[in-house]
């Protein structure tokens, strides 16, 4: 049975770091929710390490640079790791050719560069020249569904291309705005018969890139009791704890709430077992919004 908790540090005191998702827990993407800043402060003044676990498809400047933007102090969090970051790890290795077909906005072309800037070893090349396409989401996700890429993704399944999904997120909400991410392209991709990789959440990758990154940066060695997941996507953050063998925090106000149902603040905790069980999942714990 999930326990329905009022606030993190009600339970944070076993956890030596948090693993925390971005979208819908710490921000919308136009602004910041000061409770859940609070909250990782807080988390952090008794001695824990926050690591804000993102499936963003650009590396983790990038990330700096709009948490910045959007007013997110840089004491709530210790590290960001994204997606793109694990994703980058493995083209660097050569995974997937040095051709490319990239499937995203302008703004992510900041993926094919490290983090010092230096390019990745690789070549943004058509369709027809491609060794295999990497998706970091839609070309115009204001106006654009997944069904405007039924050509793009026949075509790519005809030539034998497998798809790297830099964010295997489906959809998040930009303000009040819900919106498609490349993890829908990489879902429609599998459905109609191609092959799909993904590195970030909830696939083991970027889990282990964050454990090597306490390990390399604060010698903090963490087992799966010491760490506590907080997210609200239920086909990312929740089966991507529960592979990992670490609890999960399930923020109900982000991606859920419609469907829940939030009364003062919390979770109908009917609604919650009803969110559960149609994904065949669960949490140990759950709150309306972090705070």
């Amino acid at each position: 049975m999930t326990q329905i908790i009022q606030a993190l540090d009600q339970i944070s005191g076993p956890y030596k770091a948090v693993f925390c998702d971005l979208w819908g827990v710490l921000h919308n993407g136009r602004e910041v929710f000061p409770a859940a800043v609070a909250a990782l402060q807080k988390f952090r003044r008794k001695g824990g390490r926050v690591v804000l676990l993102t499936n963003a498809p650009r590396p983790y400047p990038g990330v700096y640079e709009h948490l910045d933007g959007l007013g997110a102090p840089r004491d709530c969090y210790d590290l960001v790791v994204t997606s793109g970051d694990a994703s980058q790890a493995a083209v660097a290795a050569g995974l997937y050719g040095i051709r490319i077909h990239h499937v995203g906005p302008e703004r992510d072309h900041l993926f094919f560069d490290d983090h010092d800037g230096t390019p990745l070893p690789v070549t943004r090349v058509p369709m027809d020249q491609a060794d295999s396409i990497i998706c970091t989401g839609l070309w115009d996700d204001q106006t654009e569904t997944p069904e405007d890429y039924r050509h793009l993704i026949a075509d790519g399944i005809n030539r034998g291309l497998t798809m790297l999904c830099a964010n295997p997120d489906l959809e998040v909400d930009r303000g009040s705005q819900r919106i498609y991410c490349g993890g829908a392209i990489g879902a429609a991709y599998t459905a109609a018969g191609g092959e799909t990789h993904y590195y970030g959440k909830p696939h083991s990758p970027i889990y282990e890139m964050s454990r090597a990154l306490l390990s390399q940066r604060f010698s903090l060695d963490v087992t799966n009791d010491d760490i506590l997941a907080i997210g609200d996507g239920i086909l990312t953050d929740v089966p991507g704890a529960m592979g990992e063998g670490i609890d999960c925090l399930f923020v109900a106000g982000g991606l859920g709430a419609a469907a829940i149902g939030i009364k003062d603040g919390q979770p109908d905790a009917d609604g919650l077992k009803r969110y559960f069980d149609t994904a065949q999942t669960t949490s140990r714990y759950s709150i309306g919004y972090l705070k």
